[in-house]
């Protein structure tokens, strides 16, 4: 990451970094999650969420090594650890699908209705932009500078779905990855498109708050070997701190976009 990115990161709240997929590790993904939406069916998401207007995939780290090299890229984490500093983990990878000609504007949010406290900022997402993100087919619209006011949409605007004066859309490239502080106030846009418009959302939290999806439990056992010691660190799957903080607190929920 260039200074000149981290800069962005904390004036905007978020930074595109176009590229950072190639062309035969965005068709490896793309191939595999529209295998897990063929073979999952109906069923698609039920570890986490599902929604009318959109396919989703949820464990995404239990079903294939791709998945793997998503959450340990070194440039990506280099942003995530910028907002979050070092004590930080994995706390979901999910997918979603907006469907064509999906009519519904997302509410603004804080992912995980959370603010930042004494000790700092406490989530960050990363969009995997699997199709382009335009001003027509569902791109993310977010509140640039937002991370830093402290305070929740929904305490604060009287129709949180509706348009805000200062929100900017975040659009890009297939390939490009998307750092967010989610902090910030975002919110997913309508598809007003004959197409779908996919994205992975890998989610990061503070080492001291708990996983959106308890990794421990939802992987397989034969998942949890293969796994390299920097994935099975940033999962937490040897941290008991963690163990203790979402055995206590599963399921939680929040919208990811």
């Amino acid at each position: 990451m260039h200074d000149e990115q981290l800069e962005l990161l904390d004036k905007l709240g978020w930074v595109a970094l176009p590229g950072l997929m190639d062309d035969g590790f965005l068709d490896e993904i793309r191939a595999r999650v529209e295998q897990l939406w063929d073979e999952e069916g109906e069923n698609a998401g039920a570890e986490f969420r599902r929604e009318p207007g959109a396919r989703r995939l949820a464990n995404l780290m239990d079903k294939g090594e791709v998945f793997e090299r998503v959450v340990t890229n070194p440039a990506v984490l280099d942003a995530v650890r910028h907002v979050l500093g070092e004590d930080f983990k994995l706390s979901s990878l999910n997918a979603r699908s907006t469907d064509p000609w999906s009519p519904d504007c997302q509410p603004l949010h804080c992912d995980a209705g959370a603010v930042a406290d004494e000790s700092g900022f406490s989530v960050c997402n990363t969009i995997w932009l699997l199709d382009d993100f335009t001003p027509t087919n569902g791109a993310t619209r977010i509140v640039p500078g937002s991370q830093n006011w402290r305070r929740q949409p929904q305490q604060e605007l009287a129709d949180p779905q509706a348009p805000h004066p200062k929100e900017t859309l975040v659009l890009g490239k297939a390939g490009t990855v998307v750092v967010m502080n989610t902090h910030a106030w975002h919110g997913g846009t309508a598809n007003r498109t004959d197409q779908p418009r996919r994205a992975l959302h890998a989610f990061y939290t503070r080492g001291d708050k708990p996983q959106q999806q308890y990794q421990n439990a939802l992987l397989r056992p034969e998942t949890k070997v293969r796994l390299s010691p920097e994935s099975r660190r940033i999962l937490a799957l040897d941290d008991p701190r963690n163990d203790e903080i979402s055995s206590k607190i599963t399921g939680m929920s929040g919208f990811l976009r």
